[in-house]
């Protein structure tokens, strides 16, 4: 699967920061959108000047929410330092943008940088400086080329985050250990997409055990563990999970669930309490899938089972199951 650019962030559209000889046009309210920076090597401006003209033209106090593209990420970057960069632009600028409640990092398509190519650092000084911060997602997690450490998450204490994503193809063991430390009192959403060994996964379900135990995150209501060459681990897991009875969403879609993590999840404790059950991008059995409508659906359970896939066969007829994302 190709991630797309996001079209929508913290409940606003994505608008594109015009480049200089576009800005004679309206632009919209400060906090009516998702501001978007992101400027291609053709292109005349370079992200420095759009970062520092943009905070120039519109009213950085009534940003809401910001999204960084190419330019202040990219496999053209040097991965050592790019992260960095990123850290202290915003940093800079927190005393400005005093109304920003929601980021996302790197919103970088295949054709831009691979998502095994993007690389992030620690992203807890984000939140460090932005206390009322609400939303924060980061696409990416590798340490690339240029000697990045990769993605790594501080504990810390923050009041205000409602909302934490991570999405890339292989999710380090330790920024679970630093989420799994820190005081999140507010967090209402958090979605880990854990991804495979081969792109760096070294989180385990054993590294799971302090989220699913539910005691550290007292406000979580929806839950994803998705993308992961272990979903069936995760699913049996999740099963006998404490958290899940504070859940009304769990996502467990994009990953290699089969039949048989499918059964341990619905042999493990009820699940009739939720809203939302997704599921897609599996490989599980036609008669898998319809057991699970018919234990779930008619209790008002809305469950998503798109994304049938096939495994992927060897000159040895050994099949291969494969993440969503990954590459």
């Amino acid at each position: 699967m190709t991630l797309a650019h996001i079209s929508e962030l913290h409940g606003l559209p994505v608008y594109v920061f015009p480049l200089p000889g576009e800005t004679s046009r309206d632009l919209p309210e400060a906090e009516s959108v998702a501001w978007k920076l992101v400027r291609q090597e053709n292109e005349p401006e370079d992200f420095d000047d759009c970062w520092t003209r943009f905070l120039e033209t519109v009213d950085p106090s009534r940003v809401r929410a910001l999204v960084l593209g190419a330019g202040a990420y990219g496999s053209e970057l040097d991965a050592g330092d790019c992260c960095h960069e990123v850290v202290e632009r915003l940093a800079g600028a927190a005393d400005r943008l005093t109304g920003l409640r929601a980021l996302y990092l790197a919103d970088l398509e295949f054709e831009e940088c691979e998502l095994s190519w993007i690389v992030q650092g620690d992203v807890s000084p984000f939140l460090a400086a932005y206390p009322g911060l609400e939303e924060l997602a980061v696409r990416g997690s590798g340490g690339g080329f240029g000697g990045g450490t990769g993605l790594e998450f501080t504990p810390l204490r923050h009041e205000s985050l409602r909302i934490l994503r991570f999405e890339n193809g292989g999710l380090p063991a330790e920024v679970v250990h630093g989420l799994a430390a820190s005081d999140l009192p507010a967090l209402e959403h958090l979605d880990l997409w854990l991804g495979t060994e081969s792109y760096g996964r070294s989180t385990t379900v054993a590294d799971l055990e302090p989220i699913l135990d539910g005691s550290r995150l007292p406000a979580l209501r929806r839950l994803g563990l998705q993308n992961g060459d272990n979903q069936d681990e995760v699913a049996a897991a999740v099963a006998a999970a404490p958290v899940v009875a504070q859940l009304t969403a769990l996502h467990l879609g994009r990953g290699t669930l089969s039949d048989t993590g499918a059964a341990a999840l619905l042999g493990g404790q009820p699940l009739l309490h939720l809203k939302e059950l997704d599921l897609h991008h599996h490989f599980l059995s036609d008669d898998m899938a319809e057991r699970i409508r018919r234990t779930l659906e008619p209790h008002g359970v809305k469950v998503d089972l798109s994304g049938k896939q096939e495994p992927d066969k060897d000159d040895d007829g050994e099949e291969h199951r494969y993440t969503a994302a990954g590459e």
